[in-house]
């Protein structure tokens, strides 16, 4: 009987979770249709605001970096996160001189000692569509320079000196065979003492 109720809960969490990232979903998609529009701010509504600074979180901060995000600033449905994406949108999308204040900190608050907040100093047109595509030439970039910094080194690098005694070097000759046994011991006893 416990079973099946945790089962059931288990699965209505779930239903839950999928309907409600269906409708922050369909919440970016308005978003997007609005600003393709390119309607006039003055005849948007606060939840239209929302939208559409909702859909540019996403296009900074897409997929988990962007739930992470809304976590940040109060969680989906609070009402610091509305107004984030109200003020992203009005920066942005209307480019109005607001704060984009994450409602973390207050107005006067650590995000604002940065300027304007994290995004606060886009661009209404800045075109987000490639940001991510900067963003792996760059992690390219440093992975080639490690790799070439790194080949470097072992190509051209400081042979390790400490595995070259003389000792060493005995031992080694006669392994190839260009000693024999009796001028090794002999050899040896000179080097140790």
């Amino acid at each position: 009987m416990k079973k099946t109720i945790l089962i059931l809960a288990i699965f209505l969490l779930g239903i839950a979770a999928v309907l409600a990232q269906e409708s922050h979903d369909t919440e970016i998609e308005e978003g997007k249709k609005l600003v393709e529009s390119k309607i006039s701010c003055d005849k948007l509504s606060n939840e239209q605001l929302e939208a559409i600074g909702d859909y540019y979180m996403e296009q900074m901060h897409p997929g988990e970096a962007h739930e992470i995000m809304d976590n940040m600033m109060g969680g989906e449905g609070s009402e610091s996160l509305k107004q984030v994406h109200i003020n992203m949108a009005k920066r942005l999308y209307c480019n109005e001189n607001v704060y984009i204040d994450y409602g973390m900190m207050g107005s006067g608050g650590m995000m604002n000692m940065m300027g304007r907040g994290m995004m606060g100093s886009y661009p209404a047109s800045y075109d987000y569509s490639n940001y991510s595509y900067w963003n792996i030439f760059r992690i390219l970039l440093f992975a080639g320079v490690i790799f070439l910094i790194v080949w470097i080194i072992h190509r051209f690098g400081i042979k390790n000196t400490a595995s070259e005694t003389p000792l060493n070097i005995l031992r080694k000759r006669f392994a190839k065979g260009e000693i024999t046994k009796k001028e090794f011991e002999g050899m040896k006893k000179e080097l140790v003492g």
